[in-house]
This record gives structure tokens, sequence and C-alpha cells, in this order.
């Protein structure tokens, strides 16, 4: 009788150092063999349905279509490795795109929604972008119009302006429109193309696993954003591993209300379902509560994605409780962490026993970190799992040395997950990946001797006050048990005295007065003096991005404005004998 093996998850000698499992094996292929063989394997079934579109598509189907927009993208003259764009929210023609570039062999560049001018500007012409597919508008913001600024003279005759300076690499402006559009093509025209099998073939044969196949742009910490480019092996396996811990079959319908432009959409999401079968349902261009349930219940969705806002709403939504969820059992939320409350919630009103936790980041394909189905709540809760298979993981000080079990420092990442690199940046790509290939997350964490990770906050938003380090994730999940909280940010402003102090923007669940004097009460005796926040303000909502996360940066920045303008007029006030 052998004994069984270790568990490689659980730390050695006290040292916060984890490895995942080595099995389910990864896989040695490109996004469109990935495609391919599920088409062959379920060609009936279900692929992605877009409710509001009105589109549906098999996984025949679906190739076929996509063999159609590959083909009109190389009629072009786009050749195996030039980047294309795509800028638009959660259309149809967003997955077509994907998995046509793929097929293809171009590089897909995933621009954010968001994005203005001086951003567009920026993202094309750091990948040097040839084609850029875009929805003709988003949330207000003309896209078209944008395009047309940045080239004057777009749709003049051949020959009668030179390569505009803005955009010297930009070839083709694609738009999803019906109407023709001076100087742009119609996607509907590329997607039309009588598909060349033979030669999307010879170029499916060239294609190998460590290619690089996707763009995305993340700030990283700090400064411009940054074009992490991400493999077939990358991207594939990490949706194939996800895919797996959430046991998704061909059974399984996922609720994808998250952006696609985001790796949360299109790894965890589309690719996910294309490696294990199962079939994406899209509610809609943008998060909508009423539009998201109305897809799980209409379509019988068995997951659900999100990130916490977005369950939050779901579950206060007026029409939540007389629905039918019962087809939902997994899920994931991401983003950020979930409130102990917010977990009861999901496991008891959305009917989601098995919904899972995952960390990550875009550079690492993103998710190194899940939890399990069956992992009691409170590791839900508490943590971001254990180490996902095939990925390493370790907490380090500044000195770069291993610590001990449940202490703070960096955490870092090694294996098949960590990105090829930044586009044209080898300097940032150096700061990030060291030279045994840990990838610097830049992410404060602690390993527990389960090998549980728990995440107290980023490098950058450590607050210190008086010399004291402050990770406002900790007190936030603390103002979390608070039962009237319904969400909470924590960070730091400048303070003349101390350096920083700490302020807490308060969201009250709906019908709760809330007000300073009680939320003080509830820290005092219960959290260190210097962690209970010195000023605070109850709000509406929080300034997001696209994918639902609070932007802190931008909070910051209006109360910076905000103390500002208090200590002028205490000044003027003063001045004037008041």
């Amino acid at each position: 009788m052998t004994d069984a093996p270790s568990d490689p998850r659980i730390p050695v000698a006290d040292r916060a150092a984890v490895q995942g499992w080595l099995q389910p094996p990864l896989l040695d292929q490109t996004v469109t063999e990935t495609l391919a063989r599920a088409a062959n394997r379920w060609p009936d079934r279900e692929f992605a349905v877009f409710p509001e579109a009105g589109r549906r598509w098999t996984y025949r189907a679906f190739a076929v279509a996509v063999d159609r927009l590959a083909t009109g993208l190389l009629e072009l003259g786009l050749n195996p490795g030039d980047r294309i764009g795509i800028w638009s929210p959660n259309h149809p023609e967003w997955l077509l795109v994907q998995f046509a570039s793929a097929r293809a062999g171009l590089i897909l560049v995933t621009v954010n929604p968001a994005y203005q001018a001086d951003e567009l500007r920026h993202a094309l012409n750091l990948v040097g972008m040839r084609a850029l597919v875009l929805a003709r508008q988003y949330r207000g913001t003309d896209f078209t119009g944008i395009v047309r600024s940045l080239v004057p003279g777009l749709g003049d005759p051949a020959g009668a302006r030179s390569h505009p300076p803005a955009l010297p690499d930009l070839e083709f402006v694609i738009h999803l429109g019906e109407q023709d559009e001076a100087g742009m093509l119609r996607f509907d025209d590329l997607a039309a193309a009588h598909a060349d099998g033979a030669h999307l073939e010879r170029l499916a044969a060239a294609q190998k696993p460590s290619d690089p196949i996707n763009i995305q742009f993340t700030s990283g910490t700090t400064g411009r954003p940054k074009g992490a480019t991400l493999s077939h092996h990358n991207i594939v396996n990490n949706a194939r591993q996800t895919a797996a811990v959430l046991d998704l079959g061909p059974d399984d319908r996922i609720c994808v209300p998250v952006p696609l432009y985001h790796c949360f959409g299109m790894v965890m999401g589309s690719l996910a379902a294309a490696t294990a079968g199962s079939c994406l349902v899209f509610p809609g261009e943008r998060f909508d509560a009423d539009a998201v349930l109305d897809a799980v219940e209409g379509e019988r969705c068995t997951a659900l994605y999100g990130v916490p806002t977005m369950y939050v709403a779901m579950l206060e939504d007026p029409s939540r409780p007389g629905r039918n969820l019962d087809h939902l059992r997994t899920g994931i939320m991401a983003g950020a962490p979930c409130p102990a409350e917010l977990m009861r919630r999901l496991l008891e009103e959305l009917h989601m026993p098995e919904v899972t936790i995952c960390f990550g980041m875009t550079e690492t394909s993103p998710v190194t970190f899940q939890t399990a189905r069956d992992d009691p709540p409170d590791r839900r809760v508490g943590t971001i799992g254990r180490v996902h298979p095939h990925v390493e993981a370790k907490v380090v000080d500044g000195e770069g040395r291993t610590v001990a079990c449940g202490t703070v420092g960096e955490v870092l990442i090694r294996g098949y997950v960590v990105m090829k690199g930044y586009w044209d940046d080898p300097v940032a790509t150096t700061a990030a990946i060291d030279a045994e290939g840990w990838m610097h997350t830049g992410d404060l964490g602690v390993v527990d001797r389960a090998g549980y990770g728990r995440i107290v906050g980023r490098a950058s938003d450590m607050v210190i006050r008086g010399g004291e380090n402050i990770y406002p994730r900790e007190i936030e999940d603390f103002l979390h048990r608070h039962p009237g909280v319904r969400d909470v940010q924590v960070f730091g402003v400048p303070d003349p005295r101390y350096g920083e102090e700490l302020c807490a923007w308060i969201i009250p669940h709906e019908g709760v007065a809330l007000d300073e004097a009680q939320l003080r009460a509830f820290c005092d005796g219960a959290i260190a003096r210097y962690k209970i926040p010195r000023i605070w303000r109850l709000v509406d909502s929080f300034p997001l991005t696209v994918t639902g996360k609070a932007r802190k940066v931008a909070m910051r920045q209006m109360m910076e404005r905000e103390l500002a303008r208090d200590v002028e007029a205490t000044v003027v006030g003063f001045a004037a004998g008041d």
C-alpha cells in the first residue's frame, strides 16, 4: 500500500510558498483548435445567446460564422501577427471577432469601451494596430466621432491624404452599424465573405500555442496603460482550469454580465465555455440587474458571473423575490472581497451553493487562486482560495525573502499563467517579471498554514498614518459586518500631522439611517484606534470602472479637493475675523 501524495498546496516548514496540483494536465492547443474541437464534439448544442440582440448560435453555426469573418478580414490584406482591435460593449460581434481574429492568426487587442480620444490614440499607437472594429456609440460616447477626430480626412479619396500622424498604423476602421460610414467598412459585409477553408486550415497549422493572441491594457500599479501580451497557451489553459474548478460541462449555461473586453468575460467566460461545451448567455451590452435576472430565469442558467456590486444590485432588485432562479448552482465572484452577508445571501437567495471566489490579474491570464465549490462559506468570504493547478505562489518581504505563513508581504506568481510581457516595453516587463520568472503582482497578502490565500490590499493602497502601516481592505472587511452597511471603501488622504488619514465612504442599505457616530461606536473597542477612519462620508454610489470595480483614485481626488476647499474656507474665515 502506497501513501497518498502530499498536497503541494499546503505550505511546508511554515513558509508562505505553495504550488498547485499538476492535474488536469495543461492543453497544448490554440484558441482556433479549442473552438474546432468544441464544434466537432458538441455541434448542435448552443454556444452563445444574446437575448437583447435576439441572436443565438450553436457551436457548429458559430464556427461557420467565424470562418466567414476570418476570411473577410484576411481579404482586406491583414496578415497573421497583425493587431486588430475591438472597441465595443458586449455585442454578438465582439464574440465573433474574438474567435475570428484567432482563426486568421491576428492578435486581438481589447479596448476599454470607457476610453476617450487620448486613451484610444495611446492604445492604438502602442501596439501598431492595423484594424479597429468599433460600435457606433456607447453610453453617450460617439465612437465613430472620436475616430474621425483622430483621423481627419477619413473617407477622402485615395491619395488625397497621407497617413494621419495621430494614428499612423491604422488602415481599416470597421463599424458595427447598418448604414454606410465614409472611410469605414461595414462589419456585416466582412462577415458575409465566402469562407476560404483551405487557406484557413493552412494558417491554423502554422499557429503555435506559444504565439501571442491577445493584448489587454492594464495600468498595472502606475503610469500609462501597458499592453499585457497573452499567448494561446496562457488563456486556453487558464480558461480550462477555471472551468474545471466550476465543474462546467455541456449542460451548463453561464450568464455573463461582465464585459468581454476584460479577462473575466473573454477568458473565464467565452473561452472557459468553449473548453467545456457550455453555453454563454450575455444579458445585454451593459450591466442591468433586471436584465441579468431575466436572462438567468429565462435561459435557465446554471452559473452566474459578477463582481460584488453586481450581485448586490441583483439581490436588491425589486423583481428578484418572485423569480425562479432554482437552476443556478455555481458561478464566480471576483474583482473585490465578498462580505459575509453577501455570501450568505448568494447561497440562500440566489441558490448558488457552489459559487467560487477568484483572484488574479490580467498579467496572469488572469486566475491564480480560486476557492473550491465545496469550501465552507467562511473560506469563501475570508480567503481567495488555494493556488490553481500548475501555478506557484509565494509571499515575500521587501528583500525578496519568503515570509512565514500568516505574515503580510507581496504576492508573487510563477507558471504557465505569466504573460509573455508588456507589448514593446521591455523595461516595464523586466520590472514586473524577475529573472526567475516570478510575476510581482503588487498585491499584499498572506498564505495560511492550510494554503489559503488572503489579500489585504494593493501595495499602492497601503496607508501610512504616523508611521503605522494600515491595510484598507482589513477595515473594509470589518465595516461590512455592520448590518446597516451595504458597501464600503476605505482609502488614505493627505494629512499635515500624520502624513495620511483614513477616509471611509459608506453606502447604507436602503431605508437604513446611518450616521458617523454609529459607525465610530461600532469601531470603538473592536479595532485599533489608529485604524478607525477620521473622515466619513455617506454616499449613494461609488465611481466605478466599466468592470464594476470601485475607483479609489477618483474618490481620493474628490476628497482631496473637498478637504482643500474646507481648509481654504477656514483660512478665509479666520482672516475675515469670523
